[in-house]
């Protein structure tokens, strides 16, 4: 068996683990399975794992660094899966990620916001993008506070080429169960607030939370989309 093969098959045994969990804790919350999106964090991941991923019916797939996407991507099989940029995006970057992108997950400031708006009129694309929420409150964390989400989203509303579709969090390194939940359910009680308000030019379809350590968790408290990557591909080596 050759190295590549060993890594597929690597792939395809945690893929069919983490769907059943997944089903598993959509049974457990009365959702739909359906209703819960895997997203492939693909950050340090080679293309020949990230492939193997896609052939076996990955659909998205979520970068952490635009240079790394970008040395990459043009190994990748990506005819049918769209990438979603969930890491830091700083402004200077935006003029290489907007068009090859279907998502960035991480906007939370307005000043990025109005980068992604004005590069998307330039290329004459609509970018759709989630505002990534401090739920934590971490000082080291990206993330806009929860007070100040509703003044951001306001502000972002009216600009041309980018669609608010959601929210996103990465919530703080947790251990117990019942803390997880409790923080996950912090956040879809936000974006519930949010939707109902029926914002202008706000569209809360997605609410992306949980990753390989608390998808679960994440699931049982109203996420749309998990972000997993470790548990997939296997540790990451940097």
């Amino acid at each position: 068996m050759t190295e590549r093969s060993s890594a597929e098959c690597l792939v395809a045994e945690n893929l069919a683990r983490i769907q059943e969990e997944i089903h598993s804790a959509c049974t457990a919350a009365g959702r739909s399975e359906d209703a819960v999106r895997l997203l492939a964090v693909t950050k340090t991941v080679d293309p020949e794992r990230i492939n193997a991923a896609i052939h076996l019916g990955v659909r998205q797939i979520g970068e952490n660094r635009v240079q790394e996407f970008m040395q990459k991507k043009d190994d990748l099989d990506l005819a049918d899966t769209q990438v979603h940029l969930i890491g830091h995006l700083q402004t200077n970057k935006v003029r290489q990620i907007v068009g090859n992108v279907q998502m960035i997950q991480s906007v939370d400031s307005l000043r990025l916001a109005q980068a992604i708006s004005r590069r998307s009129e330039e290329l004459s694309v609509v970018t759709p993008i989630l505002v990534e929420v401090n739920i934590g409150g971490e000082a080291a964390k990206s993330g806009i506070e929860p007070e100040n989400l509703e003044r951001l989203l306001c502000e972002i509303a009216p600009l041309p080429g980018i669609q608010v579709r959601g929210l996103m969090t990465v919530p703080p390194i947790l251990h117990k169960e019942e803390e997880k939940r409790k923080i996950f359910s912090k956040m879809y009680h936000l974006f519930v607030d949010i939707r109902e308000k029926k914002l202008d030019n706000i569209d809360m379809q997605e609410l992306s939370m949980g990753m390989s350590g608390d998808y679960r968790e994440a699931i049982l408290e109203g996420s749309t989309m998990v972000r997993i990557g470790s548990a997939l591909f296997g540790e990451r080596h940097y």
